[in-house]
């Protein structure tokens, strides 16, 4: 049985929406203050837009786990 785990990042937008960045197989041991500054850097470098604008705050973060059991049918 395999674990995906995935990091799913909320900010604010410009025009007060919300917009969710989400990095696949992401590692167990990550840290809320390696979210955090990765987050601040997303939004000060303006590396990502949304279609109600800019990125402009943190609004939330959480780490999704998956159990993925896959079954031989052969």
């Amino acid at each position: 049985m395999a674990v995906q785990r995935t990091l799913e990042m909320d900010f604010a937008t410009e025009l007060n929406r919300t917009h969710c960045i989400r990095v696949y197989d992401i590692r167990a041991d990550i840290t809320a203050a390696e979210i955090s500054t990765t987050m601040d850097n997303l939004i000060n470098k303006n590396i990502f837009g949304s279609n109600s604008g800019n990125l402009t705050g943190k609004i939330g973060a959480r780490l999704v786990s998956r159990d993925i059991e896959e079954f031989d049918l052969a």
